[in-house]
């Protein structure tokens, strides 16, 4: 499912539209924008991400949890890491998202 995630933003960001960062990607759930939401395990401290997960479900958008946000932040396109990436515009990625449980 992680590889799914990591396809899914990399061509996310060629084609459709992304947004980085917790305050971003916090700020795309509240607004209901976000098609599908990627979280990063490793963040330090984990309360960073913590409303996350919550903030979605109650809006019914899709969480997928990821190992690492150095790998998030890669098929993000940045050279760091990154804790967190939503979808807003799925692109060529809409098979991707439908396998990952978006509609």
């Amino acid at each position: 499912m992680s590889e799914k995630a990591y396809e899914a933003v990399e061509i996310a960001r060629k084609t459709g539209k992304i947004t980085k960062g917790t305050n971003e990607v916090t700020k795309a759930i509240e607004k209901e924008k976000a098609k599908l939401v990627v979280i990063a395990k490793d963040v330090s401290p984990p309360e960073i991400l913590m409303h996350i997960p919550l903030l979605a479900k109650e809006k019914g958008i899709v969480v997928v949890e990821v190992d690492k946000k150095d790998d998030l932040g890669a098929a993000a396109g940045l050279k760091v890491g990154t804790a967190s990436v939503a979808i807003i515009k799925e692109g060529d990625a809409k098979d991707l998202l439908r396998e990952l449980g978006v509609k």
